[in-house]
Parts: structure tokens; C-alpha cells; sequence
């Protein structure tokens, strides 16, 4: 089995002015794809490994052959997280007002608060990586943040839990819009997040 580059599932120019479209057409049809591309490479020469979803290959980074360990690491993660960036994206934003909008107020005290604390998480970030909404061990909302295309799922997380809402930080993700201001693309986000989507996922965590 190999893993293949999802469609996106709405046009490259749905978010303007938020995310560009030019953006989109390199973050998906190069960055994402090229991801794709490595993994499969990794992968070919472990038959064993090949029927192995996504998920169970990044979870067990620590348990992998250590000639393809650091490319799964980088090449999963990335095909992970970005799989998961376009299904979290591409809505109106706002603010949810069901079970997940009842969870941030409960775990951040507002709706405010839990967006400066993942903006903060984003911008402070060093080099590149993701900020994420997680489901910790403990069953409750967390804010976290991972180096390059490491991700919560991994065994080798600082902080593990179940994703449920997350943004690309690598300067691939913003800079044509806007070059250093990453804090400016953070903030941008917060108006194309598919709330509907971040329900389903924090409906369907284990």
C-alpha cells in the first residue's frame, strides 16, 4: 500500500485574504506532496510496514527500523499533519457554540483566552513546527505546540493527546502573505477554522 496526496476540499483561493491562493497551490501541490513522495521511498525497501495505517506509524517512531526512522518521522508527520491542516481549515470561523466551545470555556476560561494562548503557542515556537488543540491523556483540553512535523500522536511528543484542531507554523505556510508577521497569520487563522470539523474530532477521540 502507498499513501497518496488527498484533494483539497475546496479551491485554492477559498480563504483569501486570510491564506493566498498561491500559497495554497505550493503548500498542497509541492510541501504536502513531496512528503508523500518520501514516505513511500522510506517505506519501500519494509514490506512489513507498508499495510501499516498512518497512524500506527507515526505512533511508534521509537519502535522503527533505524534506517527509516527519521524520514518517517519527518515524511508521516508531514503527511499527517497536513492531511489533517486542510480538513481544519476553509471554514468561516468564529466562535463554536457547542460541545467544543463549552470545553475551551471550561479549560481556558474564555473563548479569548484559549485564542491567546494558541496564538502564543504558534509565535513562540522556535524555527519551524505546528501549534495544536489537543485531548490530553486526561481527557481535557490542552494547548501545546511541536518542533518540525512531530506531531502529539507520536511517541517522541513532549505532550501527547489527540489533535483536534492545528496550524503549520513553517514559514512555507505564510510567508508569501506575510513574510516575518507570523503573529499576524496566526490571528488571520482564526477566521477560516471549520469549526464543524474540530467538532467531529473531538466527538470521535478515543
Amino acid at each position: 500500500m502507498s499513501f497518496s496526496l488527498p484533494d483539497l476540499p475546496y479551491a485554492h483561493n477559498a480563504m483569501e485574504p486570510h491564506i493566498d491562493a498561491k500559497t495554497m497551490e505550493i503548500h498542497h501541490g509541492k510541501h504536502h506532496a513531496g512528503y508523500v513522495s518520501k514516505l513511500n521511498s522510506a517505506l519501500e525497501s519494509h514490506s512489513d510496514l507498508q499495510n501499516k495505517s498512518l497512524e500506527d506509524l507515526i505512533g511508534q517512531i521509537n519502535s522503527l527500523p533505524a534506517d527509516i526512522k527519521t524520514a518517517v518521522r519527518n515524511n508521516g508527520g508531514g503527511h499527517w499533519n497536513h492531511s489533517f491542516f486542510w480538513n481544519v481549515i476553509g471554514g468561516k470561523g468564529g466562535q463554536p457554540e457547542d460541545a467544543v466551545g463549552d470545553a475551551l470555556k471550561s479549560a481556558f476560561g474564555s473563548f479569548d483566552d484559549f485564542k491567546a494562548a494558541f496564538i502564543k503557542a504558534g509565535a513562540t515556537r522556535f524555527g519551524s513546527g505546528w501549534a495544536w488543540l489537543i485531548v490530553n491523556k486526561a481527557g481535557k483540553l490542552e494547548v501545546c505546540s511541536t518542533p518540525n512535523q512531530d506531531n502529539p500522536l507520536m511517541d517522541v511528543a513532549e505532550v501527547k493527546g489527540q489533535p483536534i484542531l492545528g496550524i503549520d507554523v513553517w514559514e512555507h505556510a505564510y510567508y508569501l502573505n506575510y513574510q516575518n508577521r507570523r503573529p499576524d497569520y496566526l490571528n488571520a487563522f482564526f477566521n477560516v477554522i471549520n469549526w464543524d470539523a474540530v467538532s467531529e474530532y473531538f466527538k470521535n477521540v478515543k
